[in-house]
């Protein structure tokens, strides 16, 4: 595997998770009951897995790798600026979940910030899968990409985090709310 082929599959980890996020969004907006729990879950998710393993994955190796040929930077500036703001997202409905656990009508901005969440991972994988598709075509070679790949297989804790996260969303894919 290549550090493109192992972004592309977290991507495919994400896709999941966009569509429990949009499910979720939709439920809650159409006052169906969604537990705290799994909202939280969702937002452990967010926080663990897509942020602080996925974008750190872009953002500390395979970004400045491309960058580094001096090609692609507009794109990678790019990407840097949509994590930025998919992090000001989640930062949101954390807020507004906090303020609706403690008894408050947070319900229409929860709904809110995690469809637009969910808008965000889609247009956001989408592109990055064609920078990937480029980045590996024109850019990259076959030991950079082996290299950066098996960095980010080697630390064990983070390779059992991804798969206790892919578990997380597995559980929410099973949640009554979803299946609806």
């Amino acid at each position: 595997m290549s550090a493109s082929e192992q972004l592309r599959a977290d991507h495919i980890q994400v896709r999941r998770l966009e569509k429990v996020v949009l499910k979720c969004a939709e439920e809650i907006a159409k006052g169906e009951t969604v537990p705290f729990s799994d909202i939280e879950k969702i937002m452990i998710i967010i926080s663990d897995f897509v942020d602080a393993i996925h974008h750190s994955r872009e953002e500390d190796s395979y970004f400045p790798c491309v960058a580094s040929y001096d090609t692609l930077k507009e794109e990678i500036r790019g990407f840097m600026i949509e994590h930025e703001f998919g992090r000001n997202i989640a930062r949101q409905i954390s807020k507004h979940l906090q303020r609706w656990r403690q008894g408050h009508d947070e319900r229409e901005p929860v709904a809110r910030f995690l469809k637009t969440y969910g808008i965000y991972l889609y247009d956001h994988l989408n592109k990055e899968n064609n920078f990937f598709d480029k980045a590996e075509a024109e850019v990259l070679s076959k030991e950079e990409e082996i290299e950066m790949y098996e960095q980010y297989r080697s630390i064990t804790a983070i390779t059992k985090k991804v798969d206790d996260m892919i578990k997380e969303i597995d559980f929410l894919e099973k949640q009554n709310w979803f299946q609806n």
